[in-house]
């Protein structure tokens, strides 16, 4: 299992405008009209990766902790459905309503959203504050796929707080760690 780690765009950097076709009504959705009222976390997620299905239920859980408070979450699949089918949009709409998805779980396609945020792994986060500026980029917590410790979503959660109660945000931030995403043969990453 191939471990990449998020690129951590810069701090305080402007969300990046997309809008895609959620996969499970099938019509269009633009950040500007999924976007929260305190924060939105734009999260780059796929079916199949081990990392995500590892921490699925607690991305659930997430959302339906913070939407009452004004956090909207959003999740991207930008993998290159041609080559690796199980991240199909239509598997995808099946893996978010088995899962409970509260929120979106878009399709980019032609992976320029991902470009855009320079999102390298799945699963990777970006929390933006009511501003649409970046405040956290880094790791839901330290659990990975076998190394024993539990999903418990504590750093993620702590940023979100920490924008709830307008507390300073550690930028000490861990990046995310996960599957790469799974680009388009036209696109040549060097890592």
């Amino acid at each position: 299992m191939a471990r990449t780690e998020s690129n951590m765009l810069p701090l305080g950097t402007k969300a990046p405008d997309f809008t895609l076709i959620d996969t499970v009504d099938e019509t269009p959705k633009s950040l500007q009209e999924l976007k929260g009222t305190t924060a939105t976390l734009v999260m780059f997620i796929s079916n199949h990766c081990p990392f995500v299905i590892h921490v699925r239920s607690e991305l659930s859980q997430l959302a339906k902790d913070y939407v009452a408070k004004g956090i909207n979450c959003i999740a991207i699949s930008s993998n290159d459905a041609k080559n690796y089918p199980q991240d199909r949009p239509e598997l995808m709409r099946k893996k978010a309503i088995e899962n409970d998805y509260i929120f979106p779980y878009l399709y980019d396609q032609t992976q320029d959203v991902a470009k855009a945020y320079d999102a390298a792994c799945t699963p990777d986060f970006f929390l933006f504050n009511s501003d649409l500026e970046l405040v956290y980029t880094g790791q839901l917590d330290d659990s990975r796929p076998g190394n024993g410790k539990p999903v418990t979503g504590k750093d993620l959660r702590a940023a979100m707080d920490a924008l709830i109660n307008k507390a300073p945000i550690n930028p000490n931030q861990k990046p995310s760690m996960g599957c790469s995403i799974k680009w388009l043969d036209t696109h040549h990453t060097s890592k």
